[in-house]
């Protein structure tokens, strides 16, 4: 039986059976691993895991380096993705506009808590500093303005100002919208550019161990057991403040919304939980999703919309990660942001996060990105954060798939579009979800189809398919 009728979905591959770890299972094994490593060194030979420090900084060095393909290649999608999604009439527009106030609202959260609790004092990474050659900082808002403007197009790609790249790839992205079908082959370019981009960075990742080894042997190693202490503040604190956020904030907003409890939504999507933390990854429980949130009583249409947008374009989790992560930096380097510049690097992870989501080390990419563009000197910490990142990408991925299943609950409702009685049977178990409604899903929530795809090709899948029903519902309504 398949998953929805309201649109073809794109299948995933997975190696059904497959009793062994997976390369990510690895990766993330080998991460902590080298963080227990370099905690170890940094402690018993302080000089000697100082000296490993070149290790987290050439690891840096790799991120800089993919930081302006990978914003230009997100930035340029993402523009098309709400192009394609603010045409679907009255779902899509609204979805979009939840979605953005939502995912600001969750980096100001992030800020707030980080100014509140200012991880990472008492570090002592101060050397671990950057200094961009030629990139001297303006000292006026008309210097900092005009400097966001590069000499030349290709310019921005060779510079220092990440800025620049981001002001690029605004322009082609409306310029792509303004030459509509005729720009779908360019839009189809990047999309393919993209995807190779993230493979690269892909590649970089897998080289996370040695660069975590050596970020963490070095700060223990100058700054000593306090080191392990505020990674420690930093990992709680954030999970923490996503617990509260989902359930005080997007708690109280399904509740005021739809009178639906978010712990019976939590108890429903159990099943989905334990498949997000077995994978680090809120995508592999987006087929269930799907099939679920349709089981509840929301529409098809509503479905079909809002789940693969916002698994695009309403990253709570990985918003709250972004701006603490930020703060522990600049801490920890002993250089804190000015409020200014806290209220800019928002702005710019509000842009600069979407179009990425399912990728792995996006949000890392994002988060050395962000500094890049308005504290150059502080882009060296992020080594310090990998040893780190690994432990709050559960946290990250469940907070994001919460925030999408509520927001379908509240988009079906805005919409008159949700079925109130049969929301409330299923969630208090009178109508249990059928599993065989996920045949062909294996184990791991991911189908064995061998065509697979991709968030943003679920995305383009749902969006063509609801604006194609609008189109003949329109036609419809001439020839009558």
């Amino acid at each position: 039986m398949a998953i929805t009728t309201g649109f073809r979905l794109p299948g995933f591959n997975s190696r059904r059976g497959k009793q062994s770890w997976d390369r990510h299972t690895w990766l993330y094994v080998s991460v902590i691993i080298a963080v227990v490593l370099g905690a170890l060194v940094g402690l018993i030979w302080p000089e000697v895991g100082q000296g490993f420090e070149a290790l987290g900084k050439g690891f840096v060095a790799l991120i800089k380096m993919m930081i302006a393909p990978i914003i230009f290649c997100t930035i340029v999608v993402g523009v098309g993705s709400i192009a394609k999604a603010a045409t679907v009439g009255k779902i899509g527009g609204l979805a979009l506009l939840y979605f953005m106030i939502m995912s600001t609202f969750a980096l100001a959260i992030g800020l707030v808590v980080g100014n509140i609790i200012h991880p990472g004092s008492g570090l002592d990474m101060a050397a671990s500093t950057y200094d961009p050659e030629g990139a001297a900082e303006a000292k006026t808002t008309q210097e900092f303005i005009l400097g966001i403007i590069p000499a030349t197009f290709f310019g921005a790609f060779t510079g220092e100002s990440v800025l620049q790249v981001l002001f690029i790839a605004l322009l082609v992205g409306f310029a792509l919208q303004g030459l509509g079908d005729r720009g779908a082959p360019i839009m189809e370019a990047v999309k393919q550019l993209q995807k190779l981009v993230f493979r690269i960075l892909g590649m970089i990742l897998w080289l996370a161990p040695i660069g975590a080894f050596g970020a963490i042997a070095a700060v223990v190693g100058k700054t000593g057991i306090s080191a392990i202490w505020s990674l420690g503040i930093l990992m709680v604190a954030f999970y923490i403040t996503c617990i509260l956020f989902i359930v005080v904030v997007l708690g109280t907003l399904l509740w005021a919304v739809t009178r639906v409890n978010i712990f019976s939504l939590i108890k429903y999507l159990a099943r989905e939980y334990l498949l997000i933390v077995g994978t680090s990854s809120s995508e592999s429980a987006l087929p269930r999703l799907i099939a679920k949130m349709e089981h509840v009583g929301v529409s098809k249409p509503v479905v079909g919309i809002t789940v693969p947008t916002g698994y695009s374009f309403n990253l709570d989790g990985t918003a709250i990660y972004l701006t603490m992560a930020s703060l522990f930096i600049a801490t920890g380097m002993g250089q804190p942001m000015s409020i200014g510049e806290q209220i800019g690097l928002l702005l710019f992870m509000i842009i600069a996060s979407k179009g990425a989501a399912g990728v792995t080390g996006a949000g890392l990419a994002t988060l050395a990105g962000g500094l890049q563009a308005y504290r150059p000197d502080l882009v060296d910490g992020v080594g310090v954060i990998v040893g780190i990142d690994r432990f709050m990408s559960e946290g990250r991925a469940l907070t994001n798939f919460t925030g999408n299943a509520v927001a379908t609950l509240l988009i079906g409702t805005w919409t008159k579009q949700i079925d109130r009685d049969r929301t409330r049977r299923v969630l208090s178990g009178e109508l249990p979800f059928d599993e065989s409604m996920l045949d062909g899903v294996d184990a791991h929530g991911l189908s064995d189809a061998p065509d697979a795809a991709g968030v943003q090709e679920l995305s383009d899948s749902a969006v063509s398919e609801m604006a194609a029903k609008e189109q003949r519902a329109r036609d419809r309504a001439a020839q009558r």
